[in-house]
């Protein structure tokens, strides 16, 4: 088949809507159908935790007229996922069961960082521009009914991205007793949110500068109608969306009243950011969740090549992350090349993919974050930091995988009935966080004494031996020496048992 017909359904905080794509080599993505219904789902979860039978129920009946609609498309393949209303549902669980079995779609229900990076996704879609775009200081707004993510870039690479609890649904939940009150809603909104984004650009933004403003999540594109103004003109349309009444502002940009009045909070979030980081351009795409599970589809499936390479950006995050708690940058890349090394060559006994040597090295990265905070107890402190903090484009179950490596990196290994009973790991799981431990341990132990003694490391999978043969003119009593129990588990995980050879270097 030449081409592929994609579904997406983005349940919202305040709107559910689908887009039906064509997929080629030929012709890239293709929107063929966009069909988008109000649904304030948010707007009783961010409140109460819960959202009501009711719309529950009418959920499903729009969900099986999208069913209906990707029958007449003749789908090769769909993705439904639910983002912050649901996430923060107390009985989402059950909520997601009864919405796959009345409907008979899988209903995924993305974490903060799943949700983001394919917002993200959807930017670079637009490769060129994209590309373009971030080789100058740039920041990602990503404004949600439930929160807003801030990603930024500086000369191609993703160098931070934090989450604040601050979305367009939630600000209005907030202020719904009194905003009618309020003549000038938009200056609450910016005294309830400066002090986040202050406490954001102190950490973050310091003397970083920041060019190009891409704003995701909201429909300022359908209120603009550009795909980028300058600084100035972001002013001259703020102004007039508050200068006037919610109604007046909609008859002036000819859009419904309903967009003006969720818009308000995202253009408040916008001001601040072009006035704090001296922003001149700001840039509307225009796109959205949906237009990002339709990139990484047509990625999956090899409809697309290769672009913007998004597991960079998962690396340099997390070398972000170890250089804010200070972890020893030469030791962490010495243990990264030998655990990929070590994983590289034993393909045949772990039998793990790609994306799990990503995990690896991630781990490697961080795997001593933790003595920020103690080096009395460093496994544990390290465990609460990486589960503490978002890595954008791993998932919650990914970030599990990663904090419990580096955990028992140091800490004595737990076995599988104890950890499913404490954290109710699956043994999928269980057996990946073993195997990729197994590994860090042994490329922890090689480097010991943080002196990165071995000029050249060569390893080789024999019946039972892993050998690691190493150059070097130093004494490595201390690495043979500590040796011994690293191997031990290497050797019970994989019946295979590591051994060090020194060849002298002349």
């Amino acid at each position: 088949m030449q081409y592929k017909i994609f579904a997406a359904i983005d349940i919202g905080s305040y709107e559910v809507g689908m887009k039906i794509y064509e997929l080629s080599r030929a012709k890239g993505i293709k929107e063929l159908d966009s069909v988008t219904y109000r649904m304030e789902l948010g707007k009783e979860a961010y409140a109460a935790g819960k959202i009501s039978v009711e719309k529950i129920e009418n959920l499903c009946a729009l969900l099986q007229s999208f069913k209906t609609i990707m029958a007449g498309y003749k789908v090769n393949g769909y993705r439904a996922c639910a983002t912050s209303a649901m996430r923060e549902t107390k009985n989402r669980v059950i909520i997601q069961d009864y919405l796959e079995k009345k409907t008979g779609l899988k209903i995924e229900i993305l974490s903060n960082s799943e949700q983001r990076f394919l917002d993200y996704m959807s930017i670079a879609s637009s490769e060129n521009e994209f590309n373009k775009i971030i080789q100058k200081g740039t920041a990602i707004v990503d404004v949600g009914g439930g929160s807003v993510q801030i990603s930024l870039f500086d000369k191609d690479r993703l160098i931070s991205t934090q989450n604040i609890r601050i979305g367009n649904l939630r600000i209005r939940e907030r202020l719904s007793a009194f905003e009618k009150e309020v003549p000038h809603i938009e200056r609450v909104i910016a005294e309830m949110v400066s002090s986040d984004l202050m406490s954001f650009k102190k950490m973050y933004l310091k003397d970083r500068e920041i060019k190009n403003l891409i704003v995701v999540g909201d429909n300022l594109n359908d209120v603009a109608k550009v795909s980028s103004m300058t600084a100035a003109e972001f002013k001259n349309l703020y102004e007039l969306v508050t200068e006037y009444s919610i109604d007046e502002a909609a008859e002036r940009l000819d859009v419904p009243a309903e967009s003006i009045y969720m818009l308000i909070p995202s253009l408040v979030i916008h001001k601040w950011f072009i006035e704090a980081c001296g922003v001149e351009t700001v840039w509307i795409p225009g796109l959205d969740l949906n237009d990002g599970m339709a990139y990484e589809y047509a990625q999956q499936n090899k409809i697309l090549k290769k672009g913007h390479d998004f597991e960079e950006d998962i690396i340099a995050s997390a070398r972000n992350m170890a250089k804010r708690y200070m972890c020893s940058k030469t030791h962490s890349k010495a243990l990264e090349d030998i655990s990929l090394e070590i994983y590289d060559k034993t393909k045949k006994l772990h039998g793990l993919d790609a994306r799990k040597r990503l995990l690896l090295q991630i781990a490697a990265i961080l795997h001593s974050c933790g003595k920020y905070i103690s080096f009395s107890n460093v496994a544990e402190c390290s465990y609460s930091i990486i589960m503490s903090t978002e890595i954008i484009g791993l998932s919650e179950r990914e970030r599990e995988i990663i904090a419990n490596i580096v955990r028992y990196n140091t800490q004595e290994f737990h076995y599988y009935e104890t950890v499913e009973r404490e954290a109710g790991i699956t043994k999928e799981d269980y057996l990946t966080v073993a195997k990729l431990t197994a590994i860090l341990r042994v490329a922890n132990a090689l480097d010991r004494s943080h002196r990165q003694k071995f000029k050249d490391v060569r390893i080789t999978l024999k019946e039972n031996e892993l050998v690691i043969a190493v150059d070097t003119s130093e004494d490595i009593s201390l690495e043979k020496g500590l040796f011994s129990d690293k191997a031990d588990f290497f050797q019970e995980v994989f019946s295979v048992r590591p051994v060090i050879k020194k060849k002298k270097v002349r």
